[in-house]
């Protein structure tokens, strides 16, 4: 039995509750930077070949990407992690869980290939593509999406060395089919279409790996109900985040160049981009070490919340520090990842740390209720989120301009920390 199954009369001590997660940290933390330097590289590309607008189109296609990934990464691989990390590889129940997590994400990916064939002009109308590369593009999706499933079974059964491997593999695969692309003249549309193409062919090896390891049996018999159920309820709160999160993402963008053009827009997107380059690497940490010890302390609510307090203790701190030193950096950072011409974004990198501080930290309590299940309560959050920021940029943007973005998201995550910190007390006193 997994001994963080069995009942415990004595607290953990700090080093047993934090050691875990450290050392899961440094072992992902090959993973993590190969992610980072990615996501460095592709932007650098863009932004220096990719002519006016290129970096605002990467944005938009992984916006794009999200919208159609969101349901199988936030929903169906969240509760995977939670329901296979106890369980025997090729057992029964195993199985089930398994069977119903491949075909919640078949429905997934088949629903968004047929938005993107059949209402292709609000999707991928601004890339100027036809038929083709939209069929393409489901293609790409279906294999991405079965190369983060299997990286979820990899990821549940403690394989964290496969996963590094994996994620390096996938890292370097994209920025370099876009240079391919890029330096021989290809377009930006083409371009992105062959970094999704090339991260999905990650897919083959993802499964020989999981395969060896034995965590891919075959599938036998009839598809569970109640484990249909059970990860349709994560289902429900991934849900929630599309839409109070990716699309609200989707939509703010198209605001932004309607009021203020594609040059300005550019200029939030650089500082746009550079938080998802970091809250990237954060969401990864905390999704391959922090959730899964989480998700194992379930039955024990008072060595979960004494780990959360911990985290986050350890988390203000060290993001507090490493955040400030983005700002202090400012003048010479947003040049150097992308053209001299972002330079003039600085004064937008201020509130968007600060809010992406508390956003962090939002987080961390909020995997609380993801991994309790509680469907309604993280929904509800989400929606009420959503709606505060939607009254915050119509208070800002007319007042502050441009600036009036990343202030409405300092405002939103500071509201939610305050509120989260208040709602959570008694689970991480």
């Amino acid at each position: 039995m997994d001994p963080t199954l069995i009942p415990q009369t004595q607290p953990e001590p700090r080093a047993a509750v934090l050691g875990p997660l450290l050392r899961g940290t440094v072992g992902s933390g090959v993973a993590v930077g190969a992610r980072a330097a990615g996501a460095l590289v592709l932007g650098k590309l863009l932004a220096v070949y990719g002519g006016p607008g290129g970096l605002t189109l990467l944005a938009h296609f992984q916006n794009l990407m999200a919208l159609f990934t969101t349901l199988p990464n936030d929903g169906v691989h969240v509760g995977a992690v939670k329901y296979l990390a106890p369980l025997r590889p090729g057992s029964g129940r195993y199985r089930a869980w398994l069977g119903a997590a491949l075909l919640l994400n078949a429905g997934a990916v088949l629903l968004g290939l047929a938005a993107v064939l059949l209402v292709p002009g609000p999707l991928v109308g601004v890339f100027g593509t036809g038929g083709a590369w939209s069929l393409a593009f489901g293609v790409g999706l279906a294999l991405l999406v079965g190369h983060a499933l299997v990286v979820t079974v990899l990821l549940a059964a403690g394989h964290l060395g496969a996963y590094v491997g994996l994620t390096v593999v996938l890292s370097a695969l994209g920025p370099l089919a876009v240079a391919a692309v890029l330096l021989r003249g290809g377009t930006v549309p083409t371009a992105l279409l062959a970094y999704l193409l090339a991260q999905g062919l990650t897919l083959g090896p993802a499964a020989w790996v999981a395969g060896r390891a034995g965590l891919l049996p075959r599938l036998r018999g009839r598809l569970s109900r109640p484990a249909l159920r059970g990860l349709g309820r994560f289902l429900l709160m991934a849900l929630s985040v599309l839409l109070f999160s990716k699309v609200v993402d989707f939509s703010l963008r198209e605001v932004l160049i309607r009021q203020f053009g594609l040059a300005a827009t550019d200029l939030w997107q650089a500082v746009a981009k550079l938080s998802d380059n970091y809250t990237m690497v954060f969401s990864a940490l905390m999704s391959s070490v922090y959730y899964p010890r989480l998700a194992a302390l379930s039955a024990h609510p008072r060595e979960r919340g004494r780990f959360v307090r911990l985290v986050l203790a350890l988390l203000a701190p060290v993001l507090a520090l490493g955040l400030g030193s983005l700002w202090l950096a400012r003048t010479w950072l947003l040049p150097l990842l992308f053209e001299p011409r972002f330079a003039a974004a600085d004064f937008l990198l201020g509130p968007q740390l600060l809010a992406d501080w508390a956003k962090f930290l939002t987080w961390t309590l909020l995997f609380l209720l993801t991994a309790q299940a509680r469907v309604g309560r993280y929904v509800a959050v989400q929606a009420v989120s959503a709606a505060v920021f939607a009254a915050l940029l119509a208070l800002l943007l007319p007042r502050f301009g441009l600036l009036g973005a990343p202030l409405a998201q300092a405002a939103r995550f500071g509201l939610l920390l305050a509120w989260c910190l208040w709602y959570f007390r008694r689970e991480v006193r």
